[in-house]
């Protein structure tokens, strides 16, 4: 028997990893602003956490020399995926100048060095990087029920910081953003992640979105997810690790 959406979101929670990545979904509102849209959605654990060491170090600094090569002096913003994504982010009212797709901002970093933030987010920057696509990640032991892309009512709950305070803020209706069931866990597609499901130097599980529109078609998707899975498995020996390609329409 096939269980609808509503029945997934009853029924999912984060102990099987199966159950929970079959839960995601990507809500028809979403397919409507852009068609185009997919989410390869992948899940995690037995992973092997810490601060930014030697496997992560080696991963950024070829992700480095890929983009530098790949825009050859060019702007980030010129590369078709990522024109593609600033349209994405004008069409539910976002300004990208202000706002940039987490792929943008990366790039504009590489000249001058990523961010060596801890071995996990390394290793996800490093792929967004080298594939030029909006990946993030978050813990899965924080999670609460199924992850949904939606857009926002303007009362779901942010739980970000502010002035190194702890701050709730609520999206903008019609915000696209990540969610379960205790609030948002990504603002604006792929711009900014919410403190309580951030991945941390003690993360074991976690959950990874490559996000995808029109000019990265599903192969060239599905080589950044390989590379993503092949980081997480090297360095974490024993890692299990399923992907899902999720369609927004």
């Amino acid at each position: 028997m096939t269980l609808d959406p509503e029945e997934l979101a009853v029924t999912a929670d984060t102990t099987d990893l199966s159950s929970w990545l079959d839960a995601v979904t990507i809500d028809p509102a979403v397919g409507e602003l852009r068609p185009d849209y997919r989410a390869l959605v992948v899940v995690a654990e037995g992973l092997h956490p810490g601060p930014s060491d030697a496997t992560s170090e080696k991963l950024l600094a070829a992700a480095e020399e890929t983009a530098r090569a790949r825009l050859a002096g060019g702007a980030p913003e010129d590369h078709p995926h990522l024109a593609a994504w600033r349209e994405a982010f004008r069409a539910f009212g976002a300004k990208p100048q202000r706002t940039r797709p987490s792929a943008e901002a990366l790039l504009r970093r590489a000249g001058s060095g990523l961010p060596r933030v801890d071995r996990l987010t390394d290793l996800y920057n490093a792929v967004s990087v080298a594939h030029v696509v909006p990946v993030g990640g978050e813990d899965l032991d924080h999670y609460r029920g199924p992850a949904r892309l939606v857009r926002a009512t303007g009362e779901e709950p942010f739980e970000t910081t502010a002035g190194g305070e702890a701050v709730v803020e609520h999206c903008p209706p019609g915000e696209v953003v990540w969610r379960d069931d205790a609030g948002v866990t990504c603002r604006r597609w792929n711009w900014r992640q919410c403190t309580r499901t951030r991945l941390t130097t003690a993360t074991t599980r976690a959950f990874f979105v490559l996000d995808a529109l029109g000019p990265m078609d599903d192969d060239a998707l599905a080589a950044a997810g390989d590379a993503l899975t092949a980081a997480l498995t090297d360095s974490s020996p024993g890692a299990t690790v399923i992907s899902r390609l999720v369609r927004g329409a």
